[in-house]
């Protein structure tokens, strides 16, 4: 926010229009397959604490692709990294990046990856 007050720029084009442009330097930043393993173990335990094992919704509301449809990627990626307050939704950039968070919230959209057995 006190990026919008030094540069008129970003003023004129407006917060959604920079996370637009993080999201897209993000993507040449994918997680590593490990980072990614850890990523899906992470939501389906944490995040699946409050939205449900299979992110169907709980005490936080459903994380499916269909619940998601309508909401922007690059608010969920600042809901996932920055959190809501106010709202349970705590902040996750104490343990993500926000290259994390957007790959996450792409995930989400795409439809999570189903859990799988430890082996």
């Amino acid at each position: 926010m006190a990026l919008l007050l030094f540069f008129p720029i970003l003023r004129r084009i407006g917060l959604g229009a920079v996370w637009a442009l993080l999201a897209a330097s993000a993507l040449a930043q994918m997680p590593t397959p490990e980072r990614q393993q850890a990523l899906v173990r992470m939501v389906r335990q944490d995040c699946g604490s409050c939205h449900g094992l299979y992110l169907t919704g709980g005490l936080g509301p459903a994380l499916t692709s269909e619940a998601l449809a309508d909401k922007p990627l690059d608010s969920m990626a600042a809901t996932i990294y920055g959190g809501r307050p106010g709202t349970p939704m705590a902040p996750w950039k104490a343990m993500l990046s926000e290259q994390d968070a957007l790959w996450i919230a792409q995930q989400l959209f795409a439809g999570f990856p189903e859990p799988t057995k430890d082996r």
